[in-house]
């Protein structure tokens, strides 16, 4: 039957900065359908094309999870500047009429691919790619499993925006009826059945490699590995509260009057989801252990540092030391470069941006040296943490020696210091790696880091520290020397704690729930939950399922900080209605005193509805399709 015909986009080159995976290949030019399969060379431009739909997870314009929600905070201006529009959702300013961040139809046109024509795309080259003359059937096999992997995979970065959708694993024929053109949503049971499905007989092909072997012509391709961890983050998602049988959407239905998201749902089937995504966590771990992947730890003797330095690095590298044995699935067609120049400190350097700011919530998320909570440890005084204090020699591999800041800054874990930048952090790097000769921030107003420019500007002053190389250095008046990574889309410590979450709703003992959640805190320094808050806090909420979720969730909100992660957390566990309506606020940075500079200032307060759990679908979609309904409250 013949099928559409459709041009592969001349987006199809792909201008990375690295050199260092496959798909920095560029097409000597660009196949159409008549000749895309005749020869192996023309396939695999379209395989090419295939993965050329990915989102580029580490693009602060493309990627929603960055700029979109309470994690980091850009101004207007900026957003202006820069069109991230990421910034409309954060400010509550979606709409129908134009979606921002539409990878539906792709109208936004910032960088946000339409993933339906990357569907296509994927069905046309399963159709083909058996057809082709000079190539293994092995190899035939491997090109389909990858292709099917990203057919799913774009699939769920739809379900995850919109909720239910139309399920499109065939191309619909030119020759089709109305009916069959005008197709209906999916209910969120079958969408997720349907990828959950579909990556099982993926896995169980056993067509793809267990890992790159060739790592210079084929890193960032689809593995088993892969394949396994995104499977367990499918189930975690689909068990979460948003999907599971959410009775928020009781009587959203479609024309058909089916219920799309199954509010009925029983107890025992709810539960289920959560078994089931357990083990597929178990089986991911496993089989990913045994391919030689684990928690990274900073080895290199390359400097001498000392111990606090080095504990800092075991967090810094974790996400900017590309192919590290943590990183899963490091996206190639999204090497960080830019977006350290808005992670960094200005330094003077007017070419430099600066401008995401990290706001005073997520720095009250991280711990005490001691493990626990700001609000719990009954040694940490948190009324007084906006009191001055000056940093002694006990804290100057963290704060500058003799440097007066707040008390917000002292006695935290170590993942505040490695993560976070701030008026008087020492900032190991920036081409001193002297530790008797630190840099560190300095950023009131008449400082080398000060805010200065009207549409570059760091509105809370902190920066998100842990995106940004340690070897990378900006000019002190021009330049910036950047040592970029692919952006880590999946790393084993997210694995752990998606094996946490699941094990603990599922009903697992509360050893086997920490044991997961222990591994991570042991890599950052800290004691266990148990010990750590039978010493310092006046509870033991690590005893219920309920105090056990608040540790988890708390858990990954540090050590997933400013990797994308956290958007879509909040909306799974339905908590961006209680956490994104809390105020932006950050420190003074108009002054250069001390007492002026050290009070908390609004930014801006922060207002999500209901209906922004998901996005809207394109009005334009539901004027010529008459069968699909549009989301809740748009």
């Amino acid at each position: 039957m013949k099928k559409i015909q459709l041009f592969i986009l001349n987006c199809l080159i792909i201008a990375l900065s690295s050199c260092d995976s496959f798909l920095d290949i560029v097409p000597d030019d660009i196949a159409t359908i008549d000749n895309a399969f005749t020869m192996r060379a023309q396939a695999e431009k379209y395989l090419f094309t295939c993965y050329y739909y990915l989102p580029a997870h580490g693009l602060l314009e493309a990627n929603p999870a960055i700029a979109g929600g309470d994690e980091l905070y850009i101004t207007e201006s900026f957003r202006s500047a820069a069109h991230v529009h990421a910034w409309y959702i954060s400010h509550n300013m979606q709409s129908s009429a134009r979606p921002r961040c539409d990878y539906w139809t792709g109208a936004d046109q910032q960088n946000n691919k339409s993933l339906y024509q990357g569907i296509s795309d994927c069905n046309i080259f399963l159709e083909n790619i058996q057809k082709v003359p000079d190539m293994t059937q092995a190899e035939k096999d491997r090109w389909a499993a990858e292709v099917r992997f990203l057919k799913v995979y774009y699939h769920y970065w739809l379900i995850r925006m919109y909720g239910p959708i139309p399920i499109m694993d065939r191309n619909i024929p030119v020759n089709a009826s109305e009916d069959e053109v005008k197709v209906f949503r999916s209910t969120i049971d079958e969408c997720f059945d349907y990828v959950i499905n579909s990556l099982t007989e993926i896995i169980n092909s056993n067509h793809l490699p267990d890992k790159i072997m060739n790592e210079a012509e084929e890193l960032g391709r689809i593995t088993q590995g892969i394949a396994m961890a995104i499977k367990a983050e499918v189930m975690v998602t689909a068990a979460s509260p948003l999907f599971n049988g959410n009775a928020d959407y009781k009587g959203y239905t479609d024309s058909r009057g089916i219920e799309l998201f199954n509010p009925n749902k029983s107890e025992q089937a709810k539960k289920q989801r959560w078994i089931d995504a357990a083990e597929a966590c178990r089986q991911a771990i496993d089989f990913l252990k045994a391919q030689g992947h684990d928690l990274y730890k900073y080895t290199s003797l390359e400097y001498t540092i000392s111990d606090q330095t080095r504990a800092k690095m075991n967090i810094r590298n974790i996400v900017t030391e590309k192919w590290n044995q943590e990183i899963i699935w490091a996206n190639s067609n999204s090497i960080i470069g830019q977006l350290q120049d808005h992670a960094i400190p200005k330094e003077g350097n007017a070419s430099v941006g600066g401008n995401l700011a990290v706001p005073l919530k997520i720095a009250d998320l991280f711990y005490t040296k001691n493990g626990v909570p700001i609000t719990e440890d009954k040694t940490w005084n948190y009324d007084d943490r906006f009191e001055l204090r000056k940093a002694t020699a006990n804290d100057k591999y963290f704060i500058k020696e003799g440097h007066t800041t707040a008390n917000l800054n002292f006695d935290r874990e170590v993942r505040y210091y490695a993560s976070l930048g701030f008026d008087g952090a020492v900032w190991f790097g920036q081409g001193v790696t002297d530790e008797t000769k630190p840099i560190y921030v300095q950023c009131k107003q008449g400082q080398s880091a000060a805010n200065q420019i009207a549409n570059s500007w760091n509105e809370t002053g902190i920066w998100p520290k842990k995106l940004v190389h340690f070897k990378s250095v900006v000019g002190q008046t021009s330049g910036f020397t950047k040592i970029t990574y692919p952006f880590p889309v999946m790393r084993l410590g997210n694995l752990y704690l998606l094996y946490a979450e699941a094990l603990n709703e599922s009903g697992a003992t509360k050893t086997d729930v920490l044991t997961w959640v222990d591994l991570i805190r042991e890599r950052a320094g800290l004691k266990g939950v148990e010990e750590s808050w039978d010493t310092y806090t006046n509870n033991k909420k690590y005893e219920t399922i309920d105090g056990r979720r608040e540790i988890i969730q708390q858990e990954r909100g540090i050590e997933l900080a400013f990797e994308a992660q956290r958007f879509w957390d909040l909306r799974r566990w339905k908590l961006a209605f209680q956490e994104q309506n809390k105020p932006i606020t950050g420190w003074n940075t108009q002054y250069s005193t001390n007492e002026d500079y050290y009070t908390e200032q609004l930014i801006y307060t922060q207002e999500f509805r209901i209906r922004n759990y998901f996005w809207p679908i394109l009005d334009k979609e539901l004027y010529s399709n008459k069968n699909l309904v549009q989301n809740y409250g748009w």
